[in-house]
């Protein structure tokens, strides 16, 4: 427990929809101005998604990304990192467009296929601001989030190698911290790695405490000291992960677009709300949290001055 927690906030991301918050960022300004709030509030990472700003569906257009990324450069420390997750459908070659335009410090990493169900979240409401939410969501019943070895190993050349860029690895599952250690082996990916445990989607791990106890023994086992551990719950387990996350030496992340809540049935008003939450509970802990220049020396990042924005 003598680690700083690094707070990570996904401001946006690419499942929740406009219809489910009032106040999810959808268009550069707002998504501008949550980072900047989130940073402020203590994250020293903050996790980049995009939207169509007319209508918040999820794109990755990289014209959009430098819209909002300078000017969070501008205004804070923090380490950007940017989504080669992008949205549910993309193909790979858009999926990596913002990241060869950026060039940035860290980019997140799915390492797995996998089913990505939302697809209940499609009953949740009877009225929707957007023609589109309904259906993109419906559609994650039929649909195969596609992320295998080859397109992981296309990913950490073409960009991990190329720029300098390194990598937040999102686990859903045991199997993607096997994955890890196999391209670890390969030599394509060096330590120390930024592992993120997620928990609570469809088609992943369930979010209970024993799951996340199996999957942190699984990372010590296969990295040792070769890696820093992160997690969160999507959803209502959103908070009480981090704390035992955080209890258990990990470092946290938190964000709309990991849940749009702050409490039981009540909407966050911002990510700086969700940052600010968690800072208190770590601090009430007895932890410290990690400023953005110790998370870049504890993660080993190329630096804010090498990037292409």
């Amino acid at each position: 427990m003598s680690k700083k927690v690094i707070i990570t906030c996904a401001v946006t991301g690419g499942l929740h929809t406009p219809t489910m918050s009032p106040h999810l960022p959808i268009t550069p300004d707002e998504i501008a101005e949550a980072s900047i709030g989130a940073a402020e509030a203590g994250a020293a990472i903050i996790h980049l998604h995009a939207r169509n700003p007319e209508n918040g569906r999820p794109v990755q257009d990289p014209d959009l990304f430098m819209q909002f990324m300078p000017r969070i450069k501008q205004s804070t420390n923090a380490v950007l990192n940017v989504t080669t997750g992008g949205g549910l459908g993309m193909t790979l070659e858009e999926r990596l467009r913002p990241a060869h335009r950026a060039r940035p410090e860290v980019c997140s990493l799915n390492m797995g296929t996998m089913n990505f169900c939302a697809f209940e979240l499609a009953e949740k409401y009877k009225e929707w601001r957007f023609d589109w939410e309904k259906d993109y969501l419906a559609g994650t019943k039929d649909l195969i989030y596609a992320n295998t070895y080859q397109m992981l190993e296309t990913i950490m050349v073409e960009v991990g190698q190329a720029y300098g860029t390194r990598f937040e690895f999102e686990c859903f599952d045991l199997s993607h911290l096997e994955a890890i250690k196999y391209f670890a082996n390969k030599g394509l990916i060096k330590p120390p790695f930024l592992i993120q445990g997620i928990f609570g989607v469809m088609g992943g791990m369930g979010a209970t405490i024993e799951n996340l106890v199996h999957f942190k023994n699984t990372a010590d086992r296969l990295f040792g000291d070769d890696y820093e551990f992160s997690c969160f719950g999507v959803g209502r387990q959103q908070m009480h992960f981090l704390t035992v996350g955080a209890i258990m030496g990990g470092s946290v992340r938190v964000g709309l677009e990991d849940s749009v809540y702050i409490g039981k049935g009540e909407l966050a008003t911002s990510n700086a709300q969700q940052v600010a939450k968690i800072r208190h509970i770590v601090e009430e802990l007895g932890l410290e949290i990690a400023t953005p220049d110790e998370a870049r020396e504890r993660l080993s990042l190329k630096g804010g001055d090498r990037v292409g924005f």
